[in-house]
């Protein structure tokens, strides 16, 4: 029989629409989930969600839901944690309920769940001890590295001045400077600042920070099934990955031609001689695959959320002349013109408050990375169901108004008593938190002071006349700064 009625047409169309829309409710409705925005049907609250930082929306929406909430994006219901008392009660305190890592779309188009950052189960363990104790065994946190580093923020120093005061966009020199620290872990080798294959690095790494965080990518990782038929932006980051696993298994394999296991030089070499050992017991951890992801996650965190904490440095002293002028006062006091060591931080509270205000006023990571739940939790009265989304929003706890009196404002003094001494905020937690937290968080505090310093002691940066300093975060996955120019004016 053939239905040509057109309001029994219309009739079964919304009869088949309203079961579907019921099952999927049934579906995905636990007993005490997590309150939140009703979702509308297959887009589920997308619609609600700036397009360009989410994360603001997120914060916005625990004003109304509480701190911890549900949301639906496309088909995938996920968790939301805001403020510090929250987040850090799942990531401490329910570490091992938390430490999973959610399956993001995109991120596992590009990395296939290898490496450490976006990696699970037994592999994920195995690359994070890899990782902690090779950059341990080359200096992360020692005399070894923090050479390396003085070294570079001299090459630093010398390629500002080369501009000779002139107006210059600072990201390109920057982004190098961090990356051959990385370079010097990995290859045991610097860069000039001009070298193609730098340059090409860097290129890739900028490009897939700005991919990663666009609309379209929000939208490919809600629709994935939908969007992978069109040409765009998971493509795009397919295609960036794909050359940089070229570079990274040509390096590999002219490594693998001179390997001599008594003497590892890098971390590559290290990697390598696993992998040998390996083979031997038959496992499966230590892969060409998990090398190349691994490198890629050293790169990209390293490189782009440290660098990116420099540019705002260097923005917010342009923005704030006075705060700079008592940075260089402080350093002038106790360095003078002797090369910065990370052993005078403790002697200069006001340069470490200064660098701890920038990094929570910069929000370098604004939303984390999403874990998931590791099994069924109940968490501050709410059920959660293992293998759900959580985002610990991390942009809550460094802009928590319960522990940072003006959260919206560069304000160095939240980290300063009434005497001037520096004191510890426990919100302060730009590197995350538990079993999930950044791998190279020493690291990372030992550039951001020596480089800051550096550049500092060596010149006072001005924004050139008549320029507009604007603080807005420019659409990337990583919190960054517009670009801006800068004229870095020598210190006499």
């Amino acid at each position: 029989m053939t239905i040509t009625d057109p309001v029994t047409i219309l009739s079964i169309i919304l009869c088949v629409f309203v079961a579907i829309l019921f099952y999927g409710r049934r579906r995905n409705t636990y007993h005490n989930f997590p309150p939140g925005p009703t979702p509308l049907p297959i887009i589920g609250n997308i619609h609600i969600l700036s397009m360009k930082r989410p994360y603001e929306t997120l914060h916005q929406l625990s004003e109304k839901y509480g701190s911890v909430y549900s949301l639906q994006v496309g088909e995938e219901k996920m968790v939301i944690l805001t403020g510090y008392e929250t987040v850090k009660d799942a990531l401490v305190n329910h570490a091992d309920e938390f430490s999973a890592r959610t399956v993001v779309p995109i991120f596992h188009d590009i990395t296939k769940g290898h490496g450490i950052i976006f990696a699970n189960t037994e592999s994920w363990r195995v690359m994070r001890r890899f990782t902690l104790s090779t950059l341990r065994d080359f200096g992360m946190g020692s005399q070894t590295i923090e050479n390396k580093i003085i070294e570079e923020s001299g090459c630093l120093v010398e390629k500002i001045k080369s501009y000779k005061g002139n107006p210059v966009d600072n990201k390109l020199f920057i982004n190098a400077a961090v990356a051959n620290i990385i370079v010097s872990i990995l290859l045991n080798h610097r860069f000039d600042y001009e070298d193609p294959t730098l340059l090409n690095l860097l290129k890739m790494i900028n490009e897939i920070n700005s991919l990663l965080g666009s609309p379209m990518a929000m939208m490919y990782n809600a629709f994935p099934s939908v969007m992978s038929w069109f040409p765009g932006v998971q493509k795009k980051a397919v295609k960036i990955m794909n050359e940089f696993h070229k570079f990274v298994k040509e390096t590999f394999t002219a490594q693998k031609k001179e390997l001599d296991v008594n003497v590892q030089r890098n971390l590559i070499d290290t990697f390598l001689v696993k992998q040998q050992e390996e083979k031997r017991n038959h496992e499966l951890f230590f892969t060409n695959e998990n090398l190349i992801a691994l490198v890629f996650d050293l790169f990209a965190a390293a490189v782009e959320s440290t660098s990116t904490t420099l540019r705002w440095s260097l923005l917010l002293m342009m923005k704030y002349p006075e705060i700079q002028r008592n940075v260089q006062n402080e350093i002038d006091k106790v360095i003078g013109s002797s090369e910065p060591l990370a052993a005078h931080r403790k002697h200069m509270p006001y340069t470490d408050a200064v660098i701890h205000e920038i990094q929570r006023f910069g929000n370098v990571i604004p939303a984390n990375l999403p874990h998931a739940t590791t099994l069924d939790v109940t968490f501050r009265g709410y059920f959660i169901p293992k293998g759900t989304q959580v985002i610990p929003l991390l942009t809550s706890v460094l802009y928590d108004k319960y522990y940072f009196k003006k959260p919206k404002e560069f304000y160095p003094e939240h980290f300063l008593d009434a005497s001037g001494n520096f004191v510890k905020n426990e919100a302060f937690m730009p590197f995350s938190a538990g079993k999930r937290s950044c791998a190279g968080e020493n690291l990372a505090k030992m550039e951001l002071f020596i480089f800051f310093t550096k550049m500092l002691q060596n010149f006072t940066f001005q924004s050139p006349p008549g320029a507009t300093l604007d603080l807005t975060p420019a659409d990337t996955f990583t919190c960054s700064p517009m670009s801006y120019m800068m004229c870095a004016v020598p210190r006499t």
